[in-house]
């Protein structure tokens, strides 16, 4: 097959499932190990693709978010350990706000004796609240469908009443010179609040958000504390290079 023909077959398959791992692009093809790694650095460096541990992922889109139902199958194991992590950074009585996002929601059955209480704009995150007796408000506004969460000015003016010990964050770009990223402004405006209204941040987010950027800033590097897995090591590399970065591992 050659090498024009086999980028083709590598980029139909990363259109169809958003991510591809090495063996399968080995078995499928049908060529070497070493050949694929040769095409996905031609096609990373033709902006086509990203590079990731084990593979490769399609180019994140600026303004484009995939849906809640798109993520949640995705990264299962990775967004359990990010969470259950997250938890253990949740003392006995914080008030803390959680983001919308299926990574966020993996930390709610750590927090269940935890006395804590919680402010969320996450709508799929009310059932596992009330399933683990945690004492929770939601925040008013706009229902947006794609994410099930809560935006726009009411939500921004009705968290603004509240302070919290600490908030964590889901994001779609880690960049270690663009700082935080998302691809809808009006979540890009809750989550600067919510920021501003916490003694501490964390930023939740699977290791192929790292060195992405979307559309809206919502933060500079420096802001918060990333809680992410360690799959991709030189993402992880490149963010670290950036003396202001603060990065754990799950």
């Amino acid at each position: 097959m050659l090498t024009a023909e086999r980028h083709q077959e590598i980029m139909a398959l990363l259109k169809m499932n958003g991510t591809v791992k090495l063996q399968e692009l080995v078995d499928h093809l049908q060529t070497s190990e070493s050949t694929i790694r040769r095409d996905l650095s031609q096609l990373e460096e033709m902006k086509l693709l990203k590079r990731v541990h084990g593979g490769a992922s399609l180019l994140q889109r600026k303004g484009l978010e995939p849906t809640i139902h798109e993520k949640q199958n995705k990264f299962v194991a990775e967004k359990l350990k990010i969470g259950q992590l997250a938890s253990s950074f949740v003392e006995v009585g914080d008030c803390i706000y959680l983001d919308a996002g299926t990574t966020i929601m993996e930390m709610i059955p750590f927090l269940k004796n935890k006395n804590v209480t919680v402010l969320t704009n996450g709508v799929m995150h009310i059932q596992l609240l009330m399933e683990n007796k945690i004492k929770s408000l939601i925040t008013g506004g706009e229902i947006k469908v794609s994410t099930s969460a809560v935006v726009g000015s009411t939500a921004v003016n009705f968290i603004s009443q509240f302070r919290f010990d600490k908030c964590f964050l889901g994001i779609n770009g880690i960049h270690p010179e663009l700082g935080f990223t998302t691809p809808d402004p009006d979540e890009a405006l809750l989550k600067k609040m919510a920021i501003s209204l916490s003694n501490e941040v964390y930023i939740l987010a699977d290791s192929t958000k790292l060195n992405e950027s979307t559309f809206a800033k919502v933060a500079d590097i420096h802001e918060a504390i990333v809680i992410t897995d360690g799959n991709d090591a030189e993402a992880l590399e490149e963010l670290r290079k950036n003396p202001k970065a603060k990065v754990v591992t799950a």
